[in-house]
Formats: C-alpha cells, sequence, structure tokens
C-alpha cells in the first residue's frame, strides 16, 4: 500500500453541473459584480455615491416615492387577488377553468400594451372621460393620468394575477373539513372565514405580497407611460442616469440598493416564516 495520500475524487455530478455553473457565473455574477464596483469607484473610489441617498433630496424623494407606489400596489393588488382567489376555490369546475384561461391570458399581453390601453381609457380625452361628459356626469375630464393614481392603476392592474397565483395555490391546500367541522361546531360563516380560513391563507398573503412588492420594485414601462413624466421611480431613474446625464455610478448605486432591499427582504422575512413552506403553498 502506498505511503503517499490518495488524491481526492472527483465528484461527476459536479462535472456535469460545471458548465451551466461558469455560464451562470459569466452572464449574471459578473455583472452584478460589475455593478457593485462601479457604485464605488465612479466618478472616483469612494462611498460618495451612497452619501446621495442622504444628502440628495431628488434621490431620497425617488426612493420614498418608489416604496409608497410599491406598498400601496402591494396592498391593493393582494386585497383584490384573495378576493378573485377565494372565489375561484369556491366555483364550479368549468368557471374555475374558464378564469385559469383569462388569468393566463393576462399574461401573455405586454406591459406596453397594457399601459397603452389603460391611456386610452383613463385619459384626458380617454372612453371614461368621454362618456361621463356626454351624460353629463361631469364638466371636466377628471385628471385619471398622468399622476400618482394613474401609475398605482397601471401597476395594481399588472400585479394582480401576480397574488392571485400563490394565494390560490396556498387556499387550494387547505383541507376543507377544517372550515366544515368549524360550521358543525356553530361558527356562523363569518366567523369560520376570520377566525379559521383567513389564518390558514397567510403563508400565501405573505408570498403574494412578497412577490408582488419585489416585482413592483422594478417597474418602468408603467410609470413612464402613465405617469407622463411626472412619476418618476427607481428603474426609470436609473435609465435616464445611463443614457442621459451618463452617471454611472449612481446607477449603479440604486441598483445595488434595489438588490440589497431584496435579499434583505427575503432575509428577514425568512427569518419569522420558511421561504421553502411559503413558496410550497400550504398552511404554516
Amino acid at each position: 500500500m502506498s505511503g503517499t495520500a490518495a488524491m481526492p475524487r472527483i465528484n461527476v455530478y459536479w462535472l456535469l453541473v460545471a458548465p451551466a455553473l461558469l455560464l451562470v457565473l459569466a452572464l449574471y455574477a459578473a455583472p452584478i459584480v460589475n455593478v457593485l464596483l462601479l457604485s464605488v469607484t465612479d466618478p472616483k473610489p469612494g462611498l460618495g455615491n451612497y452619501y446621495k441617498i442622504i444628502e440628495s433630496d431628488t434621490v431620497s424623494r425617488l426612493i420614498f416615492t418608489t416604496i409608497r407606489l410599491c406598498l400601496i400596489t402591494t396592498l391593493a393588488s393582494v386585497f383584490l387577488g384573495y378576493i378573485i382567489a377565494y372565489a375561484m376555490l369556491h366555483a364550479l369546475s368549468g368557471v374555475r377553468q374558464r378564469m385559469m384561461a383569462i388569468l393566463l391570458i393576462a399574461f401573455w399581453i405586454s406591459v406596453l400594451v397594457r399601459s397603452f390601453a389603460w391611456l386610452m381609457l383613463l385619459g384626458h380625452n380617454g372612453v371614461l372621460n368621454n362618456a361621463l361628459i356626454a351624460t353629463g356626469l361631469i364638466a371636466e375630464p377628471l385628471p385619471l393620468m398622468r399622476n400618482e393614481l394613474g401609475v398605482l392603476i397601471g401597476m395594481t392592474e399588472y400585479m394582480v394575477p401576480y397574488a392571485i397565483l400563490p394565494l390560490l395555490a396556498n387556499m387550494q391546500g387547505i383541507d376543507p373539513r377544517v372550515t366544515s367541522a368549524s360550521r358543525s361546531l356553530g361558527a356562523s360563516n363569518v366567523q369560520t372565514f376570520f377566525r379559521v380560513f383567513l389564518p390558514l391563507t397567510r403563508p400565501g398573503i405573505v408570498a403574494a405580497s412578497l412577490l408582488v412588492f419585489i416585482s413592483s420594485l422594478g417597474f418602468y414601462v408603467t410609470p413612464a407611460i402613465l405617469g407622463g413624466g411626472k412619476v418618476q421611480m427607481i428603474a426609470e431613474y436609473i435609465s435616464v442616469q445611463l443614457l442621459v446625464t451618463v452617471r454611472w455610478g449612481t446607477a449603479a448605486m440604486l441598483a445595488t440598493l434595489m438588490l440589497a432591499s431584496v435579499l434583505a427582504l427575503m432575509y428577514v422575512l425568512n427569518r419569522f416564516m420558511k421561504l421553502s413552506a411559503i413558496f410550497a403553498g400550504g398552511p404554516r
């Protein structure tokens, strides 16, 4: 038997995964590292770009606006999504299938098409304002577009399907015998819903809220079209910094801030509730 130590054996599965892993590092990890470096090196080394979060009124106001719009969108989308998911859960099989088909079609429609549709519907000379003026209910067009209201309408409409899916998956994982037992013990339908069914859907609500909020952070087209340049969010401001003012350091700082916020949000959430349990759709 040789006295030299045996060479470590390389697992064959790592050899199979290695090409894909290298591709991910080259196309995903490397650009992220480059963005992180740009945020502390452009225009000069240091944390000057990050000081703008406190020192620049424009940047701080932009961050506040983005968070506020995302929170309102999340609340509205999860509320509407919960109602639709609950209706789908208790609908007949044929009706549920048609509702699911409509839901899937919504995913296939471009956000650009949706935004222009809302502009034609709710704009100054849109269908709704013209109809209200024609019926004499209003004398002047309602300001429904080119403001935060228009942006919230467009964002909420786009994000509702994303809220429905985790909510519906969670609701379908609840044993119907639980609610039946509650009613058999004398609880009313309202009591059964608020004291039994609603707490069991908490993982679905958290999952839907997380999905909607994180996705809303990156909205670009909808605020640009429906906001009319008056409502600016982080994604649009990053584009301006890259293409107009050519301040790559500021854009990289905001992109890094968005990435760190998402990771921090998922970390904090995981401290209170396992992410695997949330996205599995079952009750906690």
